[in-house]
């Protein structure tokens, strides 16, 4: 595994960086998708031509197109359960818990929430527009959006004693009470819809999901906030994507630099061998058979061939040198930061 360039954590973060920007790009190009078929939507005024257009159109069917208009019950509309007058077509009923959580590793007390209980109703509902005509919205809930607004909000403090203060501290939770708010799209409410639109058989112009995957829009906001939602949301995902693959080619470029530096390491020892092997060579054929006078103090057989550094040291050969079971000099016991050569005249 020594010489395998990438370690298992970079091998780790190399495919995470692969996972999350390949995720990240796979949601740009969905936002892109999104983007670009926003664009070509017709934005059809809501009138009492809809209807003749509906019936040119091949199958009585648009397939992605626009409708604004003001929201309007058909039946009875919802009623607010905390705030009198305020009258919808789609409520939700919000319970959160609000605790602080011990972080053991930040050493302090950290936020945290969870929904308790949650509950969305809502009623069939039109669009209105000029002249008293209307669309007819399906699914609702399937849609992206809207941005109900807030008509209650109340935090209902918790409140403990003493045992609970223990018992907080040894179960490192602290509840700090419960958010209860209730949404609500209101009546006569300005929305925005994209969707396919048909004309069914009642002759009632209806929009709905697309068929063929496309996003279901509803907005409280105009259509130009809408796409330049769309599109910042495009960028955001977009940028994500190229800082994962960034930070991909760093690892790589990382372990490259890292690898190269072991085979320059490598060049250099195996340099470095030749030379003392060349060395030993000569001195065996000028000395034949006899002990030399400078011996290595370990083989007591070849000459001293290296000079150690940093304490200078001249004590050994340097087939001994790599037989050392640790970089430390044998006289001295200092630590051996590099070897050079010895060259005896």
């Amino acid at each position: 595994m020594e010489d395998f360039p990438i370690r298992t954590l970079e091998i780790v973060c190399l495919g995470s960086s692969v996972a999350l920007s390949g995720l990240f790009y796979y949601i740009y190009r969905k936002k892109r998708k999104t983007v670009g078929k926003l664009n070509e939507a017709p934005v059809l005024p809501l009138d009492e031509k809809l209807t003749d257009l509906l019936n040119a159109s091949p199958g009585k069917c648009l397939q992605y197109v626009v409708i604004e208009g003001t929201v309007q019950p058909v039946g009875e509309p919802l009623r607010s359960q905390f705030q009198e007058g305020s009258v919808g077509v789609i409520q939700k009923l919000l319970l959160r818990e609000h605790k602080l959580v011990w972080n053991s590793l930040a050493r302090t007390w950290t936020d945290s929430e969870r929904v308790i209980h949650q509950r969305v109703n809502a009623v069939p509902f039109n669009l209105l527009g000029v002249n008293k005509a209307f669309v007819r919205v399906l699914c609702p809930l399937e849609a992206t959006g809207p941005n109900m607004e807030i008509i209650h909000e109340k935090f209902h403090q918790a409140s403990y004693g003493f045992t609970d203060l223990i018992g907080q501290y040894l179960s490192g939770e602290k509840p700090k009470g419960q958010l209860e708010t209730e949404e609500m799209l209101k009546v006569g409410a300005s929305l925005t819809a994209v969707g396919e639109l048909i004309l069914d058989t009642d002759r009632l112009p209806k929009l709905r999901p697309p068929t063929d995957g496309s996003e279901y829009f509803l907005c409280t906001s105009d259509f130009e906030t809408l796409l330049l939602e769309q599109e910042g949301q495009a960028e955001v995902w977009r940028v994500l994507a190229c800082i994962c693959a960034l930070a991909g080619v760093a690892v790589l470029m990382w372990a490259g630099r890292r690898y190269y530096r072991q085979l320059k390491l490598r060049w250099e020892q195996e340099n470095m061998r030749r030379d003392f092997e060349l060395m030993g060579e000569r001195g065996e054929e000028e000395n034949g058979m006899d002990i030399p006078e400078n011996a290595c103090v370990i083989c007591l057989s070849n000459p001293r061939s290296c000079v150690l550094l940093d304490c200078g040291h001249v004590c050994c050969c340097f087939r001994c040198y790599q037989a050392l079971p640790q970089p430390n000099c044998p006289i001295c016991r200092q630590n051996i930061k590099r070897v050079v050569p010895l060259y005896q005249a």
